[in-house]
């Protein structure tokens, strides 16, 4: 356990992890970003930010944009998109033992944590039921207008393309019979 949580933060050592290389990382020829960058003092956090460099530089590096070879240029990137997923492990990994051990040395400190997040969540919940509730109202109040629209009694004729004849019609006198 102490070897894993060693080397997350600057001035500890890594001990028993991986190097920073391999094909495609920093300070490859064709990889200029991490040159610069100190090969025997990594932190973990040093190793995820190289890791990630390299999977970048292996998606815009001449080197695999001219080359002709897809099988060497998906085996290289596949190899830098490993590498950074299992330094991500690796840094979860520690983040899970460090919650573990607060939660062992302080437990009301996680309890405090939990009442917070609860305490975010049920206002982040409120402001929701209370947008629902305005989006509510507002079509309450719309169909209440529609529903009133209908139910007001008016002078004109139903709208219709033969309300005016019908109309029209109850006017005029009955037309007389025809003698058989």
């Amino acid at each position: 356990m102490a070897s894993s949580i060693s080397g997350m933060f600057p001035g500890q050592q890594l001990t028993g992890s991986h190097p920073v290389g391999g094909p495609g990382a920093p300070g490859q020829p064709g990889f200029p970003m991490g040159a610069a960058r100190a090969q025997g003092n990594n932190t973990l956090v040093d190793e995820l930010e190289a890791s990630f460099e390299a999977c970048f530089a292996s998606l815009v590096s001449q080197d695999y944009v001219n080359g002709t070879d897809q099988e060497e240029i998906r085996t290289g990137v596949d190899q830098c998109i490993q590498k950074f997923l299992d330094v991500a492990r690796q840094t979860e990994c520690f983040f899970l033992q460090k919650r573990l051990q607060l939660s062992v040395q302080k437990p009301e400190q996680v309890v405090k944590e939990d009442v917070s997040e609860l305490r975010n969540e049920l206002q982040r919940k409120e402001q929701l039921v209370q947008k629902h509730l305005a989006k509510l109202h507002h079509w309450q109040q719309v169909l209440e207008d529609v529903s009133g629209q209908h139910r007001k009694p008016t002078d004109l004729p139903p709208p219709g393309p033969l309300a005016f004849l019908e109309q029209a019609s109850a006017n005029l006198p009955p037309a007389p019979l025809k003698p058989n």
